[in-house]
């Protein structure tokens, strides 16, 4: 089966939102429904991008297909080596279920798509699986967007700092970030959200053994997540729905979160 270069649509909520533009080189990967920007030095995505339709999505079963992209070369992305013997997940950036909506053809085509390792980042076990955690945040997204029947545009990547430690030969990332932007009255909305992994990174760092947990979830101000990946987000820092108090980074202002009901919209 091969990758379609469709990829995100810009104009999918109707106010436009660009591709986040990274300040590095990076390679674009339109698939379906959705686009990755893949970072060839760390073989990891600087950023993902996909358009989820509500009112289309469709229940595929899981197919764990997970493959090389062929459009780029093998040193350029992070392979299945990084994965074995440990508690490493291959964490889909664009969630599995997010792009895969349509007719069956076009939905079985997002489900490969999302299967390629460009799309994936290192992330531990408990952390990508947790109900208030990373998968926690993804299913309120989508469930939201399925209830509603509404279009949503999110946005997810790793946050690729040159202090991460480096775990067979790749740079492991502390913090993921995600947005998810929508329209309301032709007007647009955004909200952030950064989740640290930290506590984990530490211990590979130490011993080379994966320790399960705490991990931390926040709602961030959009800007922040610029502040921290040097990325361009364009008009989603001007509709984020967070009022923003405090300086710009400053981690005073971002809210922990215990549970999903904290976030606010």
């Amino acid at each position: 089966m091969s990758t379609v270069e469709a990829g995100y649509d810009p104009t999918f909520l109707g106010p436009p939102v660009p591709l986040p533009a990274p300040a590095q080189i990076v390679r674009t990967l339109p698939s379906t429904h959705f686009t990755v920007l893949l970072d060839p030095e760390r073989g990891l995505a600087a950023a993902t991008a996909v358009n989820i339709d509500g009112a289309q999505l469709v229940d595929l079963e899981r197919s764990d297909d997970w493959h090389l992209d062929p459009r780029v070369p093998a040193d350029e992305q992070v392979g299945p080596e990084l994965y074995v013997r440990n508690d490493l997940d291959r964490g889909h950036l664009v969630r599995r279920r997010d792009p895969v909506w349509g007719d069956l053809v076009t939905a079985r085509r997002a489900n490969f798509d999302t299967f390629a390792y460009p799309n994936a980042a290192p992330q531990a076990s408990a952390f990508n699986q947790g109900e208030l955690l990373w998968v926690g945040l993804e299913d309120h997204v989508l469930d939201y967007a399925r209830a509603q029947g509404s279009r949503l545009s999110v946005f997810t990547g790793p946050v690729l700092a040159d202090d991460d430690p480096i775990y067979r030969g790749v740079g492991i990332p502390r913090l993921f970030w995600k947005v998810a932007a929508w329209a309301s009255a032709d007007e647009l909305r955004a909200t952030a959200f950064v989740l640290d992994q930290t506590p984990f990174v530490a211990t590979i760092e130490a011993a080379g053994i994966p320790d399960l947990g705490p991990f931390r979830t926040f709602q961030v101000p959009v800007a922040d997540v610029e502040e921290l990946t040097g990325l361009d987000l364009g008009p989603l820092v001007g509709a984020d729905v967070l009022a923003p108090v405090g300086a710009l980074g400053d981690r005073e202002r971002w809210l922990p979160l215990t549970s999903l009901a904290e976030i606010r919209l």
